[in-house]
């Protein structure tokens, strides 16, 4: 006994410093390490992406009991949440609200009846193709209800869910779609998602590594902000 208190006040800073990490990632903030390409090209794989925890809701430290009620989620928020399936911790971006009325007629999406334009995007984002698959990837700009956001289609993916619905939001839920749209396990697989098992909103990248070339450091995502153009 002697040994271990003795140990343990010679790392008493260390596990100050490591306990205070693990408050901050269950309460405050929370750091994930984005390991597939569902939701290309605004989230890159090797992107370490940070989730405001406090975004909606006050909670408990290491439960999901909610102790304040913050802000409801936004439609085209990006956010984390735990798959009805097995838990794991998922990254999608909300697309319907309660109450929504949401259809995709091949790939082309649907929100209470207004269409969703779409134009070729330019400039950068239109060069983050998924690594991992070699069939052609298109990079589009996605505009609806006041708000924009960038996509990726894969015309050539054989098996992907380009069309569903209409279908209604029922209350106290949730419709998220990956922006890859044709490579994603979403909604459209899981059902919709309740209110509670929301775990926060990504709003920046903390840092990016390409593991294609050697895990060289991605500078420029470095503190890059995923936030969505306009409002809905």
């Amino acid at each position: 006994m002697l040994a271990i208190k003795k140990m343990l006040n010679n790392h008493r800073g260390v596990l100050i410093f490591l306990a205070g990490m693990v408050f901050l990632r269950s309460a405050i903030a929370d750091w994930y390490s984005v390991p597939s390409g569902s939701m290309y090209p605004t989230v890159m794989i090797g992107d370490r992406i940070i989730a405001d925890r406090i975004a909606y809701d006050l909670k408990v430290p290491f439960t999901d009991i909610v102790i304040a009620h913050i802000a409801d989620p936004r439609r085209g928020d990006i956010v984390t949440f735990s798959s009805p399936d097995d838990g794991t911790r998922l990254v999608k971006r909300l697309i319907g609200l309660p109450g929504d009325t949401v259809e995709m007629r091949d790939d082309v999406l649907y929100l209470n009846g207004v269409q969703a334009s779409y134009v070729t995007a330019t400039g950068a984002v239109a060069t983050r193709i998924t690594p991992d698959y070699q069939g052609s990837q298109v990079v589009l700009d996605e505009r609806i209800l006041g708000s924009q956001r960038n996509i990726m289609l894969m015309p050539e993916r054989a098996g992907a869910l380009r069309s569903f619905g209409p279908m209604q939001v029922p209350t106290g839920h949730y419709l998220m779609l990956g922006d890859s749209r044709d490579n994603s396990h979403d909604s459209r697989y899981l059902g919709f998602i309740k209110r509670a098992a929301i775990t926060g909103r990504v709003g920046r990248v903390a840092f990016s590594l390409d593991a294609e070339r050697h895990f060289i450091p991605r500078f420029e995502r470095f503190g890059a902000s995923l936030m969505q153009s306009g409002a809905s």
